[in-house]
């Protein structure tokens, strides 16, 4: 996850170029115009691709870097993921009392209402499982518990935006792969319906 992290920072720098220097694909009278003007730096900065910064070499190479990165970091997480959903919640502890979020109630036998275990089992299946637990009974020892366990969502919301990122850059990549842009330079006075025409 920092190697994509890294590279997604990466491919906002490596951007920044694409927004300071004029692109070829949309203006190129902008750039013979900057050649003209800068007839030492221009030419090393068209070698380097800095006039097709989102089509260059190395730019690409950060994207796909970064997709595969991200497909890498991807897979491992949700196999782990669906591993642990299938997985029971953990064992419930012998001793409660050393967790922070500790407390007990004593119910007195022969008290009016006085629950049973079997009831008290149930509640608390019922409640937890109602607050978005994952719940199980137990039986160790002949000690009866529920255990549970929750916080699968946060993961789950995690892998939808990762997985969701990956959509984009699959997007842009057939974007720029099989879309198409034209222009053309029009000449003050001349005839439209020439140029209409022809198109």
């Amino acid at each position: 996850m920092s190697t994509a992290l890294f590279l997604l920072l990466l491919l906002a720098v490596a951007a920044v170029p694409g927004s300071i220097f004029p692109r070829r694909a949309s203006n190129p009278e902008t750039v013979v115009q900057y050649l003209d003007q800068h007839p030492v730096a221009g030419p090393w900065l068209d070698r380097f691709q800095m006039f097709e910064v989102y089509s260059s070499v190395w730019f690409s190479a950060i994207y796909i870097l970064l997709f595969v990165s991200l497909v890498g970091c991807i897979i491992p997480r949700v196999k782990k993921h669906a591993q642990a959903l299938r997985t029971p919640p953990p064992r419930t502890p012998a001793r409660l009392d050393r967790l922070p979020q500790y407390a007990s109630h004593e119910i007195l036998e022969g008290e009016a209402d006085t629950p049973d275990e079997d009831q008290v089992i149930d509640d608390s299946f019922k409640i937890l499982k109602k607050r978005g637990y994952r719940v199980e009974r137990r039986n160790d020892a002949g000690v009866r518990s529920v255990s549970a366990e929750r916080g699968y969502t946060r993961e789950i919301g995690n892998l939808l935006f990762h997985i969701s990122l990956i959509g984009v850059l699959v997007s842009a990549a057939i974007g720029g792969a099989f879309g198409y842009t034209g222009q053309r330079v029009l000449v003050e006075g001349g005839d439209l319906r020439q140029l209409a025409g022809r198109l």
